[in-house]
């Protein structure tokens, strides 16, 4: 795995209004802190600081009045370097929950979403909400539980699928998460 810069169980907890108004309130802030070809895996905006393998990234939508942070990794999978993925994790703008958003790139099998482990530990599987033309997105509110996961954990791997057998498993390094995650504005 090839670091540049980095998902989720309880979407389909969510019912589809809060999905819908989920991705709605964030849209612009992903859009301009994720600039994609996933495969190249750039990023738009400014990195501010690092954590480990994680880069707080910042940049001022179009229309917002202030500027707008998240934690970011950009990851390529060693053996299939086609196949990338950025894990983002941001505040929404009420500041009452944060999201763990992945993008993946096109030509992933949607019905079978994507799968997450950590330290070996089957997580579960988020759902792709939409497709652009950079790729498809799955998005989840961090509960108490992920969160704690994710920081303690040395490994998180995230799972796509190009066939419904032949999940494509890519590392992203937690190194830093914990750090990184206290300092998102």
């Amino acid at each position: 795995m090839r670091t540049k810069g980095s998902l989720p169980a309880n979407l389909g907890r969510m019912s589809t209004i809060a999905r819908h108004a989920c991705l709605a309130g964030l849209a612009a802030v992903t859009m301009a802190l994720m600039s994609v070809p996933v495969a190249n895996a750039q990023t738009q905006g400014k990195i501010v600081e690092s954590h480990g393998a994680w880069n707080m990234v910042c940049d001022t939508p179009p229309g917002a009045k202030s500027e707008q942070c998240a934690l970011m990794q950009n990851v390529v999978a060693e053996d299939r370097p086609e196949v990338g993925l950025s894990v983002v994790v941001l505040r929404t703008a009420d500041r009452k929950s944060e999201i763990l958003r992945v993008l993946a790139p096109l030509g992933v099998l949607l019905p079978n979403g994507l799968g997450l482990n950590i330290d070996g530990q089957d997580i579960g599987r988020a759902y792709f909400v939409r497709c652009f033309q950079d790729g498809c997105y799955a998005e989840v509110i961090l509960d108490d539980k992920l969160i704690t996961a994710l920081k303690t954990g040395k490994t998180a791997t995230f799972i796509v699928f190009q066939t419904p057998e032949e999940g494509i498993g890519i590392p992203v390094d937690l190194n830093g998460f914990a750090e990184g995650y206290a300092k998102i504005p």
